[in-house]
């Protein structure tokens, strides 16, 4: 049950804002650094872009709302891969707060990871359920500066407190494709633990991060899971719940799944050449959603900008919804959406033994670009973790 976030923050000390002329923020630990170690990028490229530096700048709060972490370890997703090379960057630099860039007004340098575990350190004014020593995870919006660093920075809506079950470096498995599996199936195809035990979904990839979060999250509330992943990655789905295995790598898997009852839902993490065929299996006209994660969004925009891409974007999901409802079926984009009362709901879950982490390969912080190559290479069986604090008090 999702916990009433109180206030618990105390022990006021106020800054000055330059910006505004306001209080900006409070520490309840007073800190004495200035600077940190963290991976960042100065340019976007290939992995020779990552340089290690023991002078980042310290993450501030600048709104009373957010509130600093300490991280203990940080995992890595695919994304952090495009993003090394610039994929997003022009929408992202519209979506930066401009009071946490550089005063040339450049994104760099850049720090990547999108998921978090670590202690609270410092809360802003109007921070609720945290204090200074919560030990809490997050997913990082990509707008954001990212968890490759000792310390970051986050809105207290973004944050939650771990499952007490987990260590740091299992928990920071989680947070990034718990929140975007969670926007796509609960958010975009409706499905919630009171409707989901009639619902029959399949799962398009799904031995990567999003896919081993969502068989385990729709397992939990009852549904039934059918998977398309290769041949040696079927024991790890079937291990977290998966009813019926499709393996892409030996004949057709459009002509396996079209010899299977239809389905109400398809989470698509697979995108291209599936579009053309997924939809037909779904339920016509019974509501059936099929809900891609796979999306021209950011490319468009950064291609042609914010207002003509926004506008290629409205036409290309305008014209394919159209396509697919005249065939019985409803379309629509998934996308990632930071939420830390999602994450508190996923924490009882872990808790409660109905989620557990998928974790490949752990990395220590000297290893990030190894870890980004590790992620690069593709085909993962979960997520790739990165160890910030070696010793942990868990």
């Amino acid at each position: 049950m999702r916990v009433f976030r109180k206030l618990v923050c105390a022990g006021v000390c106020l800054r000055l804002n330059k910006h505004t002329g306001g209080v900006r923020s409070f520490s309840t630990c007073p800190r004495l650094q200035a600077v940190m170690q963290a991976w960042v990028i100065d340019h976007y490229g290939d992995n020779s872009v990552f340089r290690f530096t023991k002078n980042a700048a310290f993450p501030s709060i600048l709104y009373p709302n957010e509130v600093i972490v300490q991280v203990h370890a940080a995992a890595l997703n695919p994304l952090d891969v495009n993003m090394r090379g610039g994929y997003g960057a022009a929408t992202m630099a519209m979506k930066r707060d401009p009071l946490n860039i550089n005063k040339s007004g450049s994104e760099f340098p850049l720090i990547l990871g999108r998921d978090v575990s670590g202690v609270i350190m410092e809360c802003g004014l109007d921070v609720a359920y945290f204090k200074p020593g919560d030990q809490v995870w997050a997913a990082i919006p990509p707008w954001k500066q990212g968890s490759l660093s000792e310390f970051v920075v986050l809105s207290a809506n973004e944050v939650s407190h771990k499952p007490k079950s987990l260590s740091h470096t299992d928990a920071v498995s989680i947070p990034y494709v718990a929140a975007t599996a969670w926007s796509a199936l609960v958010n975009t195809a409706s499905l919630n633990k009171d409707n989901c035990s009639k619902k029959r979904i399949l799962i398009l990839g799904g031995s990567g991060g999003v896919g081993t979060f969502a068989i385990q999250l729709l397992k939990s509330w009852g549904g039934h899971v059918t998977v398309t992943c290769s041949q040696n990655a079927e024991g790890l789905v079937r291990s977290l719940g998966a009813d019926d295995v499709v393996d892409y790598s030996s004949g057709s898997v459009e002509r396996k799944l079209s010899a299977k009852d239809k389905f109400d839902v398809v989470l698509d993490n697979v995108g291209g050449e599936t579009e053309k065929w997924a939809s037909a299996l779904l339920r016509p006209w019974s509501g059936a959603k099929y809900v891609t994660l796979v999306t021209p969004f950011l490319r468009n925009t950064d291609r042609l900008g914010l207002a003509d891409g926004m506008m290629q974007n409205f036409v290309t999901i305008a014209t394919k919804a159209v396509k697919h409802l005249r065939t019985g079926v409803h379309y629509r984009w998934g996308f990632f959406s930071p939420s830390g009362s999602a994450l508190d709901d996923v924490s009882e879950m872990v808790d409660a033994g109905k989620i557990r982490p998928v974790v490949e390969k752990t990395f220590s912080f000297s290893q990030v670009p190894q870890a980004m190559e590790k992620v690069e290479q593709g085909h993962a069986r979960g997520k790739i973790v990165v160890t910030v604090v070696e010793a942990q008090d868990e």
